[in-house]
């Protein structure tokens, strides 16, 4: 186990708040593992680079003179690693111990599962529930009105009790592990994607290839903010990617 190739992709923009934390956990529960970090900074206009250039010497950074988008950031990462899983992780992730263990262990006693994400929790340790379904118009709009909040329950599969490792049709994009040469068979994301949606998409495709598996006996936190979403440039982005996604998967999208 501890001689299994890893790499951890991180894309930054602005989250000096978050990242300490999240490579501060890292580093420390993934000790004796054959890990490499790297880190895509969308052109920070805070101290995150120069923070990880401080305190993380270990950790490959990778400067870029504009934002180019989530997908983007993780594809350039791609390019660089030599692994044989790679970790897709947010900013605002924070772990616990054998969390990464665990996961490239399943990973390892399962050689038809391409893709693995665990339980994801808040900070004061209540679940996140997040998409478990490939989105679709009732789910991602619909679900937001009251009257169809039961679409979201629907969509997360938060009413269903996981005591076991279960295939799923989406993965969340927060954290997850995935196979480094099904990731690179798969061109990584699909760039046209700036955010939102590419991990949906990228668990479609990866489904033609290998599994997608919730694995409920391992969690990391996730201090998730929404802030994305609450301003106007956010929304037309999320409506962006929403509408490019629909109409990629057109014929299955129901």
């Amino acid at each position: 186990m501890n001689q299994v190739e890893i790499s951890a992709g991180i894309v930054t923009y602005n989250n000096a708040k978050e990242i300490i934390p999240c490579l501060n956990t890292l580093v420390e529960y993934t000790q004796g593992m054959n890990l490499k970090i790297y880190i895509f900074d969308n052109h920070s206009q805070d101290e995150t680079v120069s923070l990880v250039r401080a305190g993380f010497p270990q950790v490959h950074i990778i400067e870029s003179s504009e934002n180019y988008g989530f997908g983007y950031g993780h594809n350039q990462i791609l390019k660089r690693v030599a692994s044989r899983y790679h970790m897709v992780v947010n900013p605002d992730i924070q772990f616990v111990e054998h969390t990464v263990e665990r996961l490239v262990r399943f990973l390892e006693h399962n050689p038809k599962v391409g893709m693995v994400t665990p339980q994801i929790r808040n900070l004061d340790g209540s679940e996140q529930f997040l998409p478990k379904r490939d989105p679709k118009f009732s789910y991602v709009i619909l679900s937001k009105l009251n009257p169809f909040r039961f679409y979201r329950d629907e969509y997360t599969r938060s009413g269903e009790k996981f005591t076991k490792p279960t295939r799923i049709l989406s993965s969340t994009g927060c954290f997850f592990i995935i196979r480094t040469e099904l990731f690179r068979e798969n061109n990584g994301f699909d760039e046209r994607y700036f955010m939102y949606f590419e991990d949906a998409d990228l668990s479609r495709s990866i489904r033609k290839r290998g599994a997608v598996v919730f694995y409920p006996k391992a969690y990391v936190y996730h201090a998730w903010k929404r802030d994305n979403t609450r301003s106007l440039r956010g929304i037309r982005i999320f409506l962006t990617s929403m509408m490019k996604y629909f109409w990629k998967w057109k014929r299955d999208v129901r």
